[in-house]
């Protein structure tokens, strides 16, 4: 897995792991009707009942919310939800690759805890405890708990008996050094802890938001500014059309990307490949060792990282990524980051599939229209 290093040093965010905390799950086939969970059959009906097409512009709506985010370092992007009667506000990473709702605890002890802000059951009079018990696995660590309801807010938006996590353990290098004190998951509901509606599915079938549609703007440029969008669009963040490519399977934010090349060369996904498109995730995840055509210097990963040499750094060209028949550049400063004045990339290889993270993410602007199973891309302004 990866590691923050809090340098200003020389490194390709197309980063490579052999090895991670936990092992990732790999990607699994599964069909809309194969779930037959509650949630998900609610889901289903809400979909087929609600039919729609993208607004023109949704900033005046008012079941439409565009909240703030932070970032951190580039790697994570994160903002203030708020839990309990009387609201307490937390701290959450945003991740499309994930699909629950958690937050530490004042049952939490461990480090990964440790100045972080707490939710408290016994402070919140609308609190509801379940028989259900919380474990995640993943990039952040291992987290252990159980589940509670809540009311939970986002902007202005409501969710009513929301199920989440509350921490007992975070066995974590990572979230001891982070401002963030949980996790909201907008995958889908397939995703989540069995039997739990997700945020995102609780605001459609609570029809607090109008359209079933979020999207992220994530800022390049300074520490603030960044947004991500619940019910709808405003088009002022982006520029041209969005260009729409269908979700290949609705588990993940899933995709086929058409080939990935430098150059008029390919260097990876030869014949189409499946990619995930991530906001938790910081880097560019590879399911395999990249073709080093194209990559002039390019070394052998070295921990998790690809190595390029400083004196070409400047020299290589753009990473060209063709989705639905339109290619994506991400630009070398996108993708070159300097740790110890040895160039490094954000290029990763920790399971089966391609996952395009926020080095990827952070270039355009992002739709995920759950309506249509659909993602959608355009240049961010």
């Amino acid at each position: 897995s990866y590691t923050i290093t809090w340098t200003s040093d020389c490194c390709l965010l197309f980063v490579f792991s052999s090895s991670l905390l936990c092992e990732r799950i790999p990607l699994m086939k599964m069909s809309a009707m194969q779930k037959t969970l509650k949630g998900k059959n609610l889901m289903n009906s809400f979909l087929e009942e609600h039919t729609y097409s993208l607004s023109q512009n949704s900033a005046d709506d008012q079941k439409f919310s565009t909240h703030p985010l932070r970032k951190l370092k580039d790697v994570f992007y994160f903002g203030n939800i708020s839990i309990g009667t009387p609201p307490k506000q937390f701290r959450v990473l945003f991740d499309t690759g994930s699909s629950d709702l958690w937050v530490s605890s004042v049952y939490c002890h461990d480090p990964g805890c440790g100045e972080h802000r707490l939710f408290n059951p016994h402070e919140s009079t609308t609190f509801e405890i379940t028989d259900r018990h919380m474990y995640f696995c993943n990039e952040l660590g291992k987290i252990t708990g159980f589940f509670g309801r809540d009311i939970v807010q986002i902007g202005d938006l409501v969710v009513m008996n929301q199920t989440f996590g509350l921490s007992q353990r975070q066995i974590s290098r990572i979230l001891a050094l982070v401002p963030f004190e949980g996790v909201l998951g907008l995958g889908y509901p397939s995703l989540a802890t069995p039997k739990i509606i997700p945020v995102f599915d609780n605001l459609m079938l609570q029809k607090v938001i109008s359209e079933p549609v979020f999207a992220f703007y994530l800022n390049t440029k300074k520490e603030d500014g960044s947004v991500v969008m619940l019910g709808g669009v405003d088009h002022s963040y982006y520029k041209g059309e969005l260009n729409w490519v269908p979700v290949s399977e609705s588990r993940y934010w899933q995709i086929t990307v058409d080939r990935i090349s430098m150059n008029g060369k390919v260097v990876g996904c030869s014949s189409r490949c499946q990619a995930i498109l991530d906001t938790g995730t910081a880097f560019v995840f590879t399911p395999g060792l990249l073709t080093q055509q194209g990559f002039a210097g390019l070394t052998s990963p070295f921990l998790s990282q690809y190595l390029i040499s400083c004196r070409v750094n400047t020299t290589i060209p753009p990473v060209v990524f063709t989705i639905n028949g339109t290619d994506y550049p991400m630009r070398p400063e996108d993708y070159i980051v300097t740790v110890r004045g040895q160039p490094r990339g954000r290029f990763s290889n920790p399971g089966l599939t391609w996952i395009l993270g926020d080095a990827f993410l952070r270039q355009y602007f992002s739709v995920f229209d759950r309506g249509n199973r659909r993602f959608g891309l355009a240049p961010a302004v």
